[in-house]
């Protein structure tokens, strides 16, 4: 297992100043998010992806995902809380185009990048998409996402999250085998699962040989709040024992949205608790 941090927690600065401060802080691995300010979607430009390349190539940093759950920048008064429109299942078709056009530029960000996996959710069920008729939409919005994915050889995984269409573990698996594609997997975050009550050894299990990232945080109880790691609830030696009973060899990242007014100081508190377990 290998430590990465996002740079979700460092908005406040530049995608390079942020790569360098988390190979500074120690970490072999950085998640890139996939919005504003950092690299966003709109558009794929070869020459930005290179440049964001050969930063990580000067710093000896892997990547453990592209992180396109949120798109913050598609709104100019973006609301101050994690936002998942559009999405695959938004009720107008012109959001939907546009969520679809996102991903696949991130895919080709990607690939141009060198990394192997992005990271999108589901979105919600607003009004007018009940469960039944976003499940056919989310399905068919995906394959044709899937099929560039397996021509780029990027996996794609579908993050659960509280309150989302595609929410519990049980329920992605079930997506999972409806589409039957290699690329489609779990970008896993540990932290929801708790929020949820879900039993972290079974979802382990359940997901085996299908999570392509894990992200890590502490959570206070079964609130829904990310915290450095030390400074909530999580049983991290519990956890440890199950990625280790599935043979997890892939990244843990940490993830603190929450954490912008001291993402350094946040990067560096949680190598230092986490470097003791991992």
């Amino acid at each position: 297992m290998k430590l990465a941090f996002s740079t979700n927690a460092f908005t406040r600065m530049s995608l390079m100043r942020a790569i360098h401060e988390i190979a500074a802080a120690g970490y072999t691995g950085v998640e890139i998010l996939a919005d504003k300010p950092h690299w966003y979607p709109d558009t794929f430009v070869a020459a930005e992806a290179l440049a964001i390349r050969r930063q990580l190539e000067k710093h000896a940093l892997g990547i453990s995902n592209i992180n396109a759950n949120c798109t913050f920048g598609f709104w100019k008064h973006a609301p101050p809380e994690p936002f998942f429109e559009p999405s695959l299942i938004s009720p107008q078709p012109a959001l939907r185009a546009a969520r679809k056009k996102m991903i696949l530029n991130t895919l080709k960000f990607a690939h141009a990048v060198g990394a192997e996996n992005i990271s999108i959710t589901s979105g919600k069920a607003l009004p007018t998409m009940p469960p039944e008729k976003a499940a056919a939409q989310l399905i068919e919005g995906l394959k044709p996402i899937l099929d560039v994915a397996q021509k780029l050889n990027i996996r794609i995984g579908m993050e659960c999250e509280p309150m989302l269409f595609i929410e519990w573990a049980t329920e992605l698996k079930q997506l999972i085998d409806d589409l039957k594609s290699p690329m489609l997997g779990a970008n896993l975050d540990i932290g929801h699962s708790v929020v949820l009550g879900e039993k972290i050894p079974a979802v382990l299990k359940l997901l085996r040989g299908r999570i392509w990232n894990c992200h890590i945080e502490d959570i206070p109880g079964r609130k829904h709040y990310h915290l450095i790691p030390g400074e909530g609830t999580m049983n991290w030696q519990a956890l440890k024992k199950a990625l280790l009973a599935i043979e997890y060899d892939r990244f843990l990242t940490v993830e603190l949205y929450t954490c912008p007014d001291q993402p350094v100081q946040a990067a560096k508190k949680s190598i230092a608790f986490l470097g003791k377990i991992f």
